[in-house]
């Protein structure tokens, strides 16, 4: 019991410690010129247009519906209890602070990162990649990095455009097309977002794009031990689904503590 309680205990350290050098090593290479050559270049872009391109709009299109929708319920519920002032503050924290951050980034990874994990899984079982490294190339530059990037970067942008979305929406669905409502409307985003809220908001989808751009390589990289098989490769892929799930809850908690602690 103990043996394999102790098996249990290092192979979770040994998995986290390959993502946090994993996580090192692709920042070494983001920030090294040597990443943006013309051939990597082209890799580089056709995955970031390809992970942000196909569902920006219609994300997009999503989160206004769901804005419209919970603007209404907010704001019907606020007048009904004579609190009506406060139902567009409410509006803003719920929407922009927490569900759109965490919606884009569990988008992203279950349509981009998780298929690139997936497909970079299939490359390291047959040998692509270690063919890849007897020719000289490097797989890490060439296959890694443009997957990571490419799904922080589309984390980012649909997070990034889908508040701004969000927070017409709302304005328009509380004062209509009319500009009487906007200097208030805009004083209490102001209030909402002071420096140390739009700090936390910032890193927090940061942190969020990282990580589930990050996990689902490591876990196609890492999780293919000794003798391969389909459930090996099985119960590594869901034990990095859980250690993503699992990191981005304790993203939300911490950013919850800090916006309201």
């Amino acid at each position: 019991m103990l043996t394999h309680s102790g098996q249990t205990a290092q192979r979770w350290f040994v998995e986290w410690w390959q993502l946090v050098h994993l996580g090192a090593l692709i920042m070494v290479l983001a920030l090294s010129p040597s990443s943006y050559s013309r051939d990597n270049r082209g890799v580089l872009g056709r995955h970031i247009y390809l992970n942000t391109a196909p569902i920006l709009l219609g994300f997009s299109l999503l989160c206004a519906l769901v804005t419209v929708v919970i603007t209404r319920i907010v704001v019907v519920t606020a007048l009904s209890y004579g609190l009506s002032q406060y139902a567009l503050q409410v509006v803003i924290r719920v929407l922009v602070l927490e569900l759109i951050p965490l919606t884009a980034a569990l988008f992203v990874a279950l349509r981009c990162t998780i298929p690139d994990g997936a497909e970079l899984t299939a490359m390291q079982a047959s040998g692509e990649l270690d063919e890849m490294r007897r020719q000289g190339g490097e797989p890490m530059r060439r296959e890694v990095l443009p997957r990571v990037v490419a799904g922080m970067f589309s984390g980012i942008t649909l997070a990034a455009l889908s508040c701004v979305v969000s927070l017409v929406v709302a304005y328009v669905a509380v004062y209509g097309f009319a500009m009487a409502g906007l200097a208030g409307y805009t004083r209490l985003f102001g209030q909402v977002f002071s420096p140390a809220v739009t700090l936390i908001f910032v890193m927090k989808t940061l942190l969020f794009s990282l990580s589930v751009s990050l996990i689902p390589m490591a876990s196609a990289l890492y999780g293919i031990p000794g003798i391969q098989g389909t459930s090996v490769r099985t119960s590594a892929e869901m034990r990095g689904l859980v250690r993503m799930f699992a990191v981005i809850l304790l993203i939300e908690v911490a950013s919850l503590v800090g916006n309201y602690y």
